[in-house]
């Protein structure tokens, strides 16, 4: 080969390696958009609990294969309703006894939870497995089981009964009017 085929040969050479390495960096950035888009509020909390971008992605990945196995499903109308009206009845007990509204709150909402299919033997899973679908409010979650393990010592305020009881209501709204995924509940 002549030198003038070689340099033509290494200029094809970089020009495919420099397409390879745009498209690399492409498809890195819209998995990370993907990835922001879908974990919301909680992409910055995972990225903040590992070391390296590319665990926390990794982490993210898992989480979102995790969900995928686990059969979701939406209420029926007739839990829905039912659901509803226990709330009610929690928000009622709370006037008189905040402590143990905010306990049956937690419990109606790892009961709804488990209804829908999630998993809830462990906090830490259930945080996990929460994440890909209901990361708007799953702060909401953390601050309310937070208050509600310091209400069973008896170390929580009325006040912060009160929030416990408005965090654990944005869960538990979010969790019983989730739809299917065509956009029409079930039931």
């Amino acid at each position: 080969m002549t030198a003038e085929t070689w340099i033509w040969v290494a200029v094809v050479v970089i020009v495919l390696a420099a397409v390879a390495v745009v498209g690399y960096v492409a498809l890195q950035q819209q998995r990370r958009s993907k990835l922001r888009s879908r974990f919301g509020p909680e992409y910055e909390r995972i990225m903040s609990e590992h070391e390296t971008r590319r665990e926390a992605e990794q982490d993210m990945i898992a989480r979102e294969q995790r969900h995928a196995e686990l059969d979701i499903r939406p209420l029926t109308n007739e839990s829905r309703d039912a659901y509803a009206r226990r709330w009610t009845e929690v928000q009622e007990r709370f006037v008189d006894a905040p402590g143990f509204a905010v306990t049956e709150a937690d419990q109606l909402v790892t009961a709804v939870m488990a209804e829908r299919g999630y998993p809830t033997d462990d906090y830490g899973q259930r945080l996990a497995d929460l994440s890909v679908a209901h990361a708007a409010t799953l702060d909401h979650y953390r601050q309310a089981h937070q208050i509600s393990g310091r209400a069973a010592h008896k170390e929580a305020s009325t006040e912060e009964l009160r929030q416990a009881m408005v965090h654990y209501r944005a869960l538990f709204e979010e969790l019983l009017e989730e739809t299917t995924r065509e956009g029409r509940r079930d039931g």
